[in-house]
């Protein structure tokens, strides 16, 4: 009976969200705790489904749906915007809830004295909502009312600051980095529409295979084109870092564990449709390959705590979309569970040590803190340990079936991936000894949170370390296949992640960077940010736009439109002089002008109707 209120996972979010921007002024503390009723929700709903799917006797059907009408039309009923609940969608809903509930908990204690807590909160709220319309969503149109809801809030929150200047030129470059992606997703929509009249996922899957090529292709073109923006891929990166100038819980839920994802699980929601594409797999593959090996090495550079875990996510997000392209989709989907775990328990934990140095992120002004927040140490090295995959913690498990996948298709490309394993462990080791080991370089009084902090570090704790168990059941809702553990693979992947840790422990001893006049040290600024990636936007995009706004500005606002609309005034008054002549008070000269114009008017209607 549960399922049968699907809608709930999305009305109930977007009730609370109103509920709490309208009077959570009032709640005082108790504001927190109003709006995890919300991911609470969400997370009992999707642990219903994930059971009730197990217990099926068929894997992979539809449990539960419903529709309603959106935009209605004479005769044919209109566009409707339905919901489905199946393993994927139980799946989602688990990681969406269990996450925004941690972070809503998390958020109590972190934010506590920051003015503007209802519009947090209620922004929170509105994006579990979005969220859980995305994953919901039975066809493309309501997923892609979700997906844009999503940015808004993802906007909302990283531009929660607003007075602060940085923070609000990052919500606007997230917002419109993403809307570039966005506008290949609205495109397929259009030529899916054309081609099927219908953009429910099963009458498109239905007539997948009907299609011609070079439709299929440029549809799943377009989609990846979507999912790159929203997952922060290659080109459409530049705009994840900058969002870490949110507040840090914000990053932990949108830009760790689920909108970012988002990408990804567009993808295995349109398997059907998208593994027809070799040309879609091929691209996908490489960009996820080549973001995978760049980001890693950005992330190895970064003196920023919330800079590496930024360029970590996409570097990981990098490994799932090579899957993707390997057709290892079920593999990734597996990762991006055990990322959500291991990666969101990074970014709390990043933000309980921000949070105990007085707002220090920089790692080189840390240091020693695992005596003083023994918790947060901890917790963190758990998930620093399952980024490095090292076994038998999550990451190892997620991480090697994505391994093995890309090697049975690509080993050029896994040898790729291999290499940006390797990174990851040295910078997860890097940053790890500067922040929680050796001596305080700090001027603060660092601390421990109180337990609202504690408890959400602890439990993603304990998913970091024995989610890797079960991919057998995320196989299992999902109707895919679980593959066996390749020793080749899981034993060149252990020793890498070794080598990488101790290389990173070991470099991180110094405490210092590089001196910019030496070659490592410029390499070191280049990768720091983000290898030019902004600096070629503004060469390719944004100066010439620029330039050419200026060129308009002048020759065409300034030359052109200001002079006709300048000079309508004059000439109006000019106009006016000459028929005023005409008024001479004169009746006999208005009765020759009456006959004039009388006789004009019956020659042109003569002229006008000679034809008929």
């Amino acid at each position: 009976m549960v399922l049968a209120y699907g809608w709930s996972v999305v009305a109930l979010p977007l009730a609370i969200a109103l509920l709490v921007g309208l009077v959570g002024r009032f709640l005082g503390r108790g504001i927190a705790y109003v709006s995890a009723l919300a991911p609470a929700w969400v997370l009992f709903y999707g642990i219903v489904a994930c059971f009730e799917v197990l217990s099926a006797a068929e894997k992979g059907g539809v449990l539960a749906r419903g529709a309603a009408v959106w935009l209605p039309a004479a005769g044919d009923g209109g566009m409707a915007v339905g919901w489905a609940v199946d393993g994927l969608t139980g799946l989602m809903l688990v990681v969406v809830g269990m996450v925004a509930l941690l972070v809503m908990v998390f958020s109590s204690g972190y934010m506590a004295g920051e003015r503007g807590l209802p519009r947090y909160f209620a922004t929170l709220s509105l994006f579990t909502a979005s969220m859980s319309l995305l994953v919901l969503a039975d066809g493309f149109l309501g997923l892609f009312i979700g997906w844009e809801l999503v940015g808004a809030c993802s906007y909302l929150l990283i531009g929660f600051w607003f007075t602060k200047p940085a923070a609000a030129k990052a919500a606007v470059k997230a917002f419109l980095t993403t809307r570039v992606g966005d506008i290949g997703l609205l495109l397929a929509l259009a030529l899916l529409w054309r081609e099927v009249g219908d953009l429910s996922y099963a009458a498109v899957f239905g007539m997948a295979s009907a299609l011609p090529g070079a439709v299929l292709t440029s549809v799943s073109l377009l989609l990846l084109f979507g999912a790159v923006g929203k997952s922060a891929q290659f080109p459409l990166h530049i705009w994840l870092p900058d969002a870490m100038e949110g507040p840090t819980p914000v990053s932990a839920l949108i830009h760790a564990a689920t909108m970012v994802a988002a990408g990804v699980f567009l993808i295995v929601r349109i398997w059907p449709l998208y593994s027809l594409s070799a040309t879609a797999a091929m691209v996908t593959l490489a960009i996820g390959g080549f973001t995978a090996i760049a980001a890693a090495c950005a992330a190895a550079a970064q003196r920023d705590i919330k800079k590496v875990l930024a360029y970590s996510t996409i570097s990981q997000l990098g490994f799932m979309f090579a899957a993707l392209g390997a057709g290892a989709w079920e593999a990734a989907l597996f990762h991006l569970v055990t990322h959500a775990m291991f990666k969101a328990l990074l970014f709390l934990g990043s933000g309980s040590v921000i949070h105990g140095c007085g707002g220090v992120q920089d790692v080189y002004e840390m240091g020693g803190l695992f005596k003083r927040m023994p918790i947060t140490g901890a917790t963190w090295a758990v998930g620093a340990l399952a980024l490095a995959g090292v076994p038998p913690l999550a990451g190892f498990f997620s991480k090697d079936e994505i391994l093995h996948g890309v090697w049975g298709v690509q080993p050029l490309w896994a040898a790729v991936l291999f290499g940006a394993s390797l990174l990851t462990a040295f910078y997860v080791a890097r940053t790890t000894r500067l922040a929680f080991f050796g001596t305080y370089r700090g001027a603060g009084h660092p601390h421990e949170g109180g337990p609202e902090m504690q408890l959400p570090l602890l439990v993603l704790a304990v998913g970091a370390a024995i989610f890797g168990v079960t991919g057998g059941v995320i196989a299992a809702l999902i109707g895919g296949h679980h593959g066996d553990l390749d020793p080749g693979i899981a034993l060149a992947s252990a020793g890498i992640a070794i080598v990488g840790l101790l290389s990173g422990w070991f470099t991180a001893a110094s405490a210092s960077d590089p001196g910019p006049s030496t070659s490592t040290g410029k390499l070191i600024i280049i990768a720091r940010g983000g290898w030019g990636g902004d600096a070629l936007v503004n060469a390719m995009l944004v100066g010439p736009v620029t330039r050419a706004s200026a060129l308009l500005d002048v020759f065409v606002e300034g030359s052109l439109i200001n002079r006709i609309a300048e000079g309508t005034g004059p000439a109006a008054r000019r106009l006016g002089r000459g028929f005023t002549s005409l008024q001479s008070g004169d009746a006999q000269w208005y009765a020759i002008m009456s006959g004039a114009g009388a006789v004009a008017l019956l020659a042109l209607v003569a002229y006008l109707g000679r034809g008929f």
